[in-house]
């Protein structure tokens, strides 16, 4: 049973790896967006693990973030992935970053269960 209204947070001290310049998204020492996405990301794949069947994983299918306030690098973030909704293998999130100063981004995400093998042999 998915764990419907639940939240998993990671809190999270910004380091280099973190920055715009490190990500290519920009040549300014603060946290990226895509740096803030992976984590959000993250976080939504972090709260359903635990209850996926053996062999199952996620893969994102759609995603719409804000990125709405810079944050510097060495500064502690919270990024919060909530399950809202569940439609068959569809998983839909609400999505939340925050530093000291408050809320940074908010987005909504949407992921698919799929089957290891089976997705992966499509690739093959």
């Amino acid at each position: 049973m998915l764990p419907l209204h639940q939240t998993h947070q990671i809190e999270i001290a910004l380091q280099d790896h973190h920055s715009a310049i490190h990500v290519g998204s920009g040549d300014l020492p603060v946290f990226g967006t895509p740096a803030m996405i992976a984590l959000m990301e993250n976080a939504s794949v972090q709260l359903v693990a635990p209850y996926l069947e053996e062999g199952a994983s996620t893969v994102g299918i759609h995603l719409e973030v804000d990125h709405t306030r810079a944050t510097a690098i060495g500064q502690t973030v919270r990024i919060s992935a909530t399950l809202e909704a569940v439609d068959g293998r569809k998983l839909s999130f609400s999505l939340l970053a925050e530093d000291d100063k408050g809320e940074i981004g908010r987005g909504t995400l949407e992921r698919f269960i799929v089957y290891r093998e089976k997705f992966m042999s499509k690739l093959a």
